[in-house]
């Protein structure tokens, strides 16, 4: 059974930084794809960044372009947790966060949420101006 825990999150400045983590069991974690999506009010969820490997040592990562150059997306496969490192945060980016993993050995356009199948609990980010 596929498990993944978040933490972190919370309220903030405008400015400031939080590093959101996830942790995961019950999957392959050391290869493949795994995303951080966001969700304000009842909208649908919206990417945020995604990270595959194709091993424990190589990754390729993908960022929504309104958070491109202010959130990181990392892994941590030892440990089994999923991070997304969030710097600069804006007022806009409020919102629950969640992370999301697809179905095993499948390819998937990995900024669809509706292909996704796995998600944590999500965790509720407030930037304040």
């Amino acid at each position: 059974q596929v498990q993944m825990v978040q933490s972190g999150g919370g309220l903030v400045q405008a400015g400031d930084s939080l590093k959101l983590s996830c942790a995961v069991s019950g999957r392959t974690f050391s290869t493949g794809s795994m995303a951080w999506f966001r969700q304000i009010g009842g909208n649908e969820r919206e990417f945020v960044a995604a990270i595959t490997s194709s091993s424990a040592s190589s990754s390729t990562t993908t960022y929504a372009d309104s958070v491109k150059g202010r959130f990181t997306i990392s892994k941590e496969t030892v440990k089994r947790t999923l991070y997304l490192e969030m710097n600069s945060l804006k007022p806009e980016d409020t919102a629950v966060y969640y992370c999301a993993a697809p179905p095993a050995r499948t390819r998937i356009d990995l900024t669809d949420g509706r292909a996704y199948p796995y998600w944590g609990q999500g965790t509720q980010v407030t930037v304040s101006s």
